[in-house]
């Protein structure tokens, strides 16, 4: 279903309809005779991706500040897509997520597991026990942190365009914020963390991850409530995603040597997904 490109344009053009930042979709083939496969042409949307620890020439404190606040704002403007549309409704089926997340990358981890981690075998065993109820259903991206972000070369904080929309599906809103939650890095984060990912959210002026998550309660006119389960729950995927690289690698099927490390990532984030339940 990632790789269904006539479902992803459909996406892209719900959220044109919505004023949301992203490529506009501008025509769709389904006939595989064409090319091999079905395929969509896009806008292609050009400015500035961010990645490493290294902030650009022209970053500040303030700048990072006010991109973070557009980075939540964005986010809620993407939830606000409901099954209300009928592309959205017909992405899946809204009951029943979490519980299907979770079984779902618990199963992918222990079909790619090429080593004994306890700390990621006792998380995914947390989350299954302590699934929060839905907190409601709409579009997600599943993926969404700065690099896939295009901002305005003039205004690095304005963004112009959300990339990456083939994980996206109807579910709960709040394990969308908790996979972004696991991606950003704190300054406060042990330094082979920082070094694993996006490294530019740890700089002067970006906000903590508890400050992103009471943000985006705040916009999204949510009740505050414990973030515990969904961070947790975004470090457990992201440390499953790293370990399906890792197999992949190990098998030949990849060769890559940067993938090579990655089973150090993976016992990182299991650590860091205990510390998350540990801390309540």
């Amino acid at each position: 279903r990632a790789h269904d490109m006539p479902r992803e344009a459909r996406i892209l053009s719900v959220l044109e309809l919505r004023r949301i930042p992203a490529p506009r979709a501008i025509a769709t083939c389904e006939d595989a005779a064409v090319i091999g496969a079905p395929f969509y042409v896009m806008q292609r949307v050009r400015g500035l991706i961010l990645r490493g620890a290294t902030a650009p020439k022209g970053f500040d404190a303030g700048t990072l500040a006010r991109l973070g606040d557009a980075f939540i704002d964005t986010l809620v403007a993407i939830h606000g897509a409901t099954p209300s549309d009928p592309v959205i409704g017909g992405l899946g089926k809204p009951m029943g997520y979490v519980s299907r997340q979770v079984a779902g990358w618990t199963e992918r981890w222990a079909a790619s597991r090429t080593d004994e981690v306890p700390a990621v075998e006792s998380l995914a065993a947390w989350l299954d026990a302590n699934q929060p109820g839905e907190s409601g259903a709409c579009l997600v991206h599943n993926d969404y942190k700065y690099d896939n972000l295009v901002l305005d070369p003039a205004d690095p904080s304005r963004i112009v365009a959300v990339l990456d929309w083939e994980m996206a599906t109807l579910g709960d809103p709040l394990l969308d914020v908790g996979t972004t939650l696991g991606y950003w890095v704190e300054a406060g984060d042990d330094p082979a963390f920082r070094a694993l990912g996006l490294g530019i959210t740890a700089l002067p002026g970006n906000a903590t991850r508890a400050q992103l998550w009471a943000r985006y309660l705040e916009r999204a006119g949510r009740s505050m409530r414990s973030s515990t389960f969904y961070e947790a729950f975004g470090v457990f995927k992201i440390a499953v995603i790293a370990q399906q690289i890792l197999a992949r690698y190990r098998k030949g099927l990849t060769s890559d040597e940067r993938f090579a490390r990655l089973g150090d990532a993976v016992r990182l984030l299991g650590q860091r997904g205990a510390n998350v339940v540990a801390r309540g």
